[in-house]
C-alpha cells in the first residue's frame, strides 16, 4: 500500500452506500473537506 502525502488529492473511488447507490469521490468536487467511513462487521 502506498503512503499517503499532504496536499496531494485524493484519487476518484467509488463505493456504495447503505441504499445500494454508488458513490464516487468525484461528485464532491469543489467541497473542501470529505468524510469517509469503513465501518467493519456490518456485513
Amino acid at each position: 500500500m502506498s503512503r499517503i502525502e499532504l496536499d496531494v488529492p485524493a484519487p476518484d473511488f467509488t463505493l456504495t452506500d447503505f441504499e445500494d447507490k454508488s458513490v464516487s469521490l468525484s461528485q464532491f468536487a469543489g467541497r473542501k473537506n470529505v468524510l469517509v467511513v469503513f465501518n467493519r462487521g456490518f456485513f
